[in-house]
């Protein structure tokens, strides 16, 4: 069994930083991409950004320049840097990482809660 488990969510006033953590463990013998998606009240759940085991980064647009996404390799965490947040962050972030363990396999956690508020 795999678990990702996700920290730091809260409330953060527009322009304010937030840094998502994500901790993964269980039976894993390698990790490939980890990624974070987030979901808005009533919209999709959508890609936020992704870092491959190579390093290969990736963001949404609307985060570029925002937003920065790096990984521990050796302890199989993965972070999370929000800055310049806007209202429009507002939605659960997700952690996501494609395990191997017996397999290859996808794993969630359960979410944390970015609230961008005045």
């Amino acid at each position: 069994q795999v678990q990702l488990v996700e920290s730091g969510g809260g409330l953060v006033q527009p322009g304010g930083s937030l840094r998502l953590s994500c901790a993964a463990s269980g039976s894993i013998v390698s990790i490939n991409d980890m990624g974070w998606y987030r979901q808005a009240p009533g919209k999709e759940r959508e890609l936020v950004a992704i870092i491959t085991k190579g390093g290969y980064i990736g963001y949404a647009d609307s985060v570029k320049g925002r937003f920065t996404i790096s990984r521990d390799y050796a302890k199989n965490w993965a972070y999370l840097q929000m800055n310049s947040l806007k209202s429009e962050d507002t939605a659960v972030y997700y952690c996501t990482a494609r395990v191997q363990t017996d397999y290859v396999m996808n794993y969630w956690g359960k979410g944390t809660l970015v609230t961008v508020s005045s």
